[in-house]
């Protein structure tokens, strides 16, 4: 079977949407010029060189936005041999198109409409994923617990998402601030739903709860209302979070990179790889934790020729970066969720997801039970929804009580992503395994 069947053919992949879908297109023969945009990335890590401008000007390009702590920009150009000319000079280290990234779609989504009532009834009644991880809220009791720091500061996890409804009675307590990201969209408000729901299973603190509900959330919104975003403006978001000394960030959203697709040749595909993992590795060297979502389509993504099935090349799930946190979802019966990706060396953790109970039949579609699921806060109510996007907020909260048990700015992230991993629950195999990586994870242990 094909990359393409595999991937983005089926149901899973169009809810997901594919990142293999880069900007422009090669124009056809006597047609306008069309404007294309790419990403140049630069030998100097650190900064812009100098005469850059000068070099992409004189290429044929115009500098559509400057990403110079990562040493790369965003640039357009109509002229077709631009990425031919730039790449003659010997201050850059890679150019090509620049890629799509969406939001991690959930696998199911069901809005509910409730009555107001006081209190956290619906942690009760609802949030198993919520009772699971934190041990029926006996976490919340421990040092650190709620995401109250030893020292008093604000432990912020950013969600780089949709953005965040920060008028939801359950969230806008805990809301720090937002920014956007997205051209011709000032606002942080999620007018999807996406962001909302994560930010809930992150600091929710009403009629539904989050793993730390004393922990702050921080909208850096990338997505407008419909469509994907360009792999500079996440990068430029995840560079802005770690300037603006957040804790934690989450990121539950990403798709593919398909080397060698015959689109597009591999070498044009490379700096947009590059630009996302320098991207991660300036807020890790920054003191960020980085959590991300592992992929709804319920595939090996331990081996990108595997993944590439029927096809030539390899296939990579992305963001790429093994120094983030890449996180698997579960079931409420600890069990693997049937759309979660997994993988040996791709996995780090498990966390809830959740799914559509023990007498689900993915190939039948029938047996579905709706309990199985997972509540959190949308714009203007709550939903249930499913996904890996569900499991990364629960882990990049885990990380942000931590943090808040030892103070700010005291851990390092691969310190924190020790934690993690070896307080978590062997639910499978003993030790490490493809699907829960170190285990599913557990707030009680982690904080002890």
């Amino acid at each position: 079977m094909t990359l393409k069947k595999r991937l983005f053919g089926s149901a899973l992949a169009l809810t997901l949407g594919a990142s293999v879908v880069f900007s422009g297109g090669v124009p056809k023969t006597n047609a306008a010029p069309v404007s294309k945009d790419y990403i140049v990335i630069f030998k100097d890590q650190a900064k812009l060189p100098a005469g850059y401008d000068k070099l992409l000007k004189d290429a044929g390009g115009k500098v559509t936005a400057k990403l110079d702590k990562l040493g790369a920009v965003e640039v357009s150009s109509t002229d077709a041999s631009f990425l031919e000319k730039v790449k003659k000079s010997n201050l850059v280290q890679e150019a090509g198109v620049q890629n799509k990234i969406y939001p991690e779609k959930p696998v199911y989504q069901e809005t509910v409409e409730l009555d107001a009532v006081a209190g956290a009834d619906l942690y009760e009644s609802s949030q198993w994923d919520i009772k699971q991880v934190t041990n029926n809220g006996a976490s919340w009791s421990m040092p650190g617990g709620t995401g109250k720091s030893a020292s008093g500061d604000d432990i912020v996890v950013a969600v780089i998402d949709t953005g965040i409804d920060y008028t939801h009675p359950d969230v806008k307590a805990n809301y720090a601030y937002g920014k956007s990201f997205v051209p011709g969209y000032p606002d942080a408000m999620d007018e999807d739903g996406h962001g909302t729901h994560v930010a809930g299973s992150i600091a929710g603190k009403g009629r539904i709860m989050g793993i730390g509900p004393d922990l702050k959330v921080a909208a850096y919104r990338v997505f407008g209302p419909t469509g994907g975003a360009e792999t500079a403006h996440i990068a430029e978001a995840l560079m802005t979070a770690a300037d603006d000394n957040v804790d934690v960030v989450n990121m539950s959203l990403g798709g593919y990179d398909w080397f060698q697709d015959p689109d597009y040749a591999t070498k044009d595909i490379v700096a947009d790889v590059n630009l996302f993992n320098r991207a991660i590795q300036y807020a890790i060297q920054k003191g960020v934790t980085v959590v991300g979502s592992a992929g709804n389509n319920g595939v090996d993504i331990s081996s990108p020729g595997k993944l590439s099935g029927d096809d030539k090349g390899a296939t990579h799930r992305s963001p790429s970066s093994q120094n983030m946190i890449r996180v698997s979802a579960g079931g409420q019966l600890k069990n693997l969720t049937f759309y979660s990706n997994y993988g040996v060396g791709k996995i780090d953790v498990m966390a809830p997801g959740g799914d559509y109970g023990p007498n689900y039949d993915p190939v039948t579609k029938t047996g579905r039970d709706s309990t199985y699921l997972c509540l959190s806060s949308v714009p203007g109510g709550y939903a249930y929804y499913a996904g890996t996007s569900m499991a990364a907020p629960k882990t990049a909260a885990l990380a942000g009580v931590i943090i808040a048990k030892y103070g700010k700015d005291t851990l390092k992230p691969a310190q924190v992503k020790h934690i993690i991993q070896s307080s978590a629950e062997d639910v499978f195999k003993p030790g490490y395994d493809e699907n829960s990586g170190f285990g599913l994870i557990n707030a009680v242990n982690a904080l002890k």
